[in-house]
């Protein structure tokens, strides 16, 4: 083959190469449009469908939702406080029924409101004027008989824990469930004060108690739980037949160095 035959050929397969990859590449061009179009669709479809979110479906009652927002919350608060108690079961005890109690009371006025609804009669002008000119005209003539020390002795406040406090409970637990519902006041009453509903509230409340002493129930498990170590009948028979003095003192590990 002459040499410009030659070259003409090669010149020629070499185009046709470069033929089929542009058009291989063309192709893929066109396939991979095809494909990122379908793509397209598909995600704009499954952002058009609502997704449901990972949290457990809502309770049919306002009240109990409401309620597991309010544990989420403050069940946390309690946990932490409660295990700081650990010098004996009577601080726990005394934690415990403070808490509650101070929700029961907290929770007790708020239900008797709206029990009463509107029914109170409003109290009539003139009725207010003459009270308020009745008192005054007592403070004027008030003469106050008592001593310095008197005066001193009773204005001096009261720690509010004393009020606050259950006849016969510990004290250290008491204290410590007193800053604890500091805590947690303002959430409790702003969540029940959400809830106009009657049947709503009640399961609020009730729920709420119940679900405290539970979860005050749980928490006492987990501290109350010990290790103990894993021992075999071998063992306990081989320390039997050794007697006392093979046992190394408590809380010590006895080791013979050959020394």
């Amino acid at each position: 083959m002459k040499p410009a035959e030659e070259k003409l050929l090669r010149d020629n397969i070499r185009s046709l190469i470069t033929f089929v990859k542009q058009k291989r590449l063309n192709e893929e061009k066109e396939l991979r449009g095809i494909i990122r179009s379908l793509i397209d669709h598909e995600v704009k479809l499954l952002n058009e469908v609502s997704v449901p979110d990972n949290d457990p479906t809502p309770n049919k009652s306002t009240g109990i939702n409401v309620l597991e927002d309010l544990l989420k919350k403050i069940v946390p608060v309690l946990e932490d406080d409660y295990k700081l108690l650990t010098t004996d079961a009577e601080q726990r005890i005394s934690f415990r029924s403070h808490i509650v109690n101070a929700v029961v009371d907290t929770l007790t006025p708020a239900e008797a409101n709206n029990e009463a609804g509107g029914d109170e009669e409003p109290i009539g002008i003139d009725e207010v004027v003459d009270i308020e000119i009745g008192d005054a005209a007592d403070d004027e003539k008030f003469i106050d008989i008592r001593t310095d020390s008197e005066k001193s002795a009773e204005e001096e406040p009261e720690d509010p824990r004393e009020d606050f406090g259950i006849e016969g409970t510990d004290t250290t637990g008491r204290n410590m469930a007193y800053a604890t519902f500091k805590k947690i006041e303002t959430s409790v009453i702003d969540s029940y004060e959400l809830l106009s509903n009657a049947e709503d509230q009640e399961l609020f409340y009730d729920y709420l108690i119940a679900n405290l002493k539970l979860y005050f129930d749980k928490f006492e498990g987990e501290l109350s739980t010990t290790v103990e170590e894993p021992t075999n009948q071998a063992y306990d028979t081989a320390v039997a037949d050794m007697g006392p003095e093979a046992a190394a003192p408590e809380g010590e590990e006895e080791l013979d160095l050959g020394i």
